[in-house]
């Protein structure tokens, strides 16, 4: 799935990760464009039983994720302009892997909407934060761009497990709606391609974090706490469509209980490497704050939409 927030050719200025790594990625790289190539949007069948009910169970579902896979392409120019002189292997997977894979993700779900008589998608492919240039400026520092780099890869991985426990989600709920049509051809090719996605990221942090020096990684720590946000949600009202998601996915279904182990597996990787030394602490506090407060957002709404 799409999404990054503050803060991929030939090869950069600064360190060099360790060839084992670079090789994995770029393989890994290759094998995703040969294995998994963006999904024909008239290759799916989008026969529907029931779409008046489709669109009540998971319209919001359906708005805000392709919603945030069409918007790869603003994501694109945000990272080349905060990631000025990346690694080739980055820039060939968001380039020429992710972002073609992730706009048809978003074409395949906005399809489906729009067959269920839900509104189309409206991506927002312009807007860019000035604090996205002052970064970009700053990463002509090697040293401050490997910062950003490590912000982008624990980024993705969030996203990307993200992604996936919301694919899996919805494909079970449209099963159980009985719409194994779309299920079995929109909804699981699309979430046959998030793993690779994650695997990516994975590696490219776990091989970085190792080569960062002692400030980089308080300071990758320090930004990350101040500016993690739900995939997408950028503005109150993205907050409160985020939390929508989770309401009508099930993941707040059991309350606080559901919405923890939700922010554990979203916030797995970065706890092991950013908080290891946090003895107890089974998920960064951030995480669950922002999925804290989307939920409560999401209800607020949903209370002052009954009550109107």
């Amino acid at each position: 799935m799409g999404g990054i927030f503050v803060i991929k050719g030939f090869k950069g200025r600064g360190r060099r990760r360790p060839f084992s790594v670079e090789a994995r990625l770029a393989e890994h790289v290759d094998r995703l464009g040969e294995e998994h190539p963006p999904i024909p949007v008239d290759s799916a069948d989008y026969t529907m039983a029931r779409p008046e009910l489709l669109a009540r169970a998971f319209g919001p579902v359906l708005t805000y994720m392709s919603r945030v896979e069409l918007e790869v392409e603003r994501n694109v120019l945000e990272l080349n302009l905060l990631l000025p002189d990346p690694p080739a292997v980055d820039r060939h997977f968001y380039a020429d892997v992710w972002l073609p894979q992730e706009i048809h993700h978003g074409l395949l779900l906005d399809r489906l909407q729009s067959l269920a008589g839900l509104p189309p998608a409206d991506p927002d492919l312009t807007s860019m934060a000035f604090s996205y240039r002052v970064l970009g400026a700053l990463g002509r520092w090697s040293a401050v761009q490997d910062v950003s780099r490590m912000l982008y890869y624990l980024t993705g991985v969030a996203t990307e497990q993200s992604a996936i426990l919301a694919y899996n989600k919805l494909h079970q709920g449209l099963l159980h709606l009985g719409e194994r049509a779309v299920a079995t051809t929109v909804v699981a090719p699309i979430r046959r391609q998030e793993p690779g996605h994650f695997a990516y990221y994975k590696i490219a942090a776990q091989g970085l974090w190792t080569e960062l020096t002692g400030w980089q990684k308080w300071l990758v720590g320090t930004l990350r706490r101040h500016t993690f946000e739900p995939v997408g949600a950028y503005t109150k009202k993205q907050w409160a469509e985020f939390g929508a998601v989770m309401h009508h996915l099930g993941i707040t279904t059991d309350g606080e209980g559901g919405l923890t182990r939700y922010a554990q597996q979203i916030g797995r990787v970065e706890m092991e490497l950013l908080w290891a030394m946090r003895r107890g602490l089974r998920v960064p506090t951030y995480v669950v704050d922002s999925l804290r407060s989307a939920a409560r957002l999401a209800a607020a709404e949903r209370v002052a939409t009954a009550g109107s």
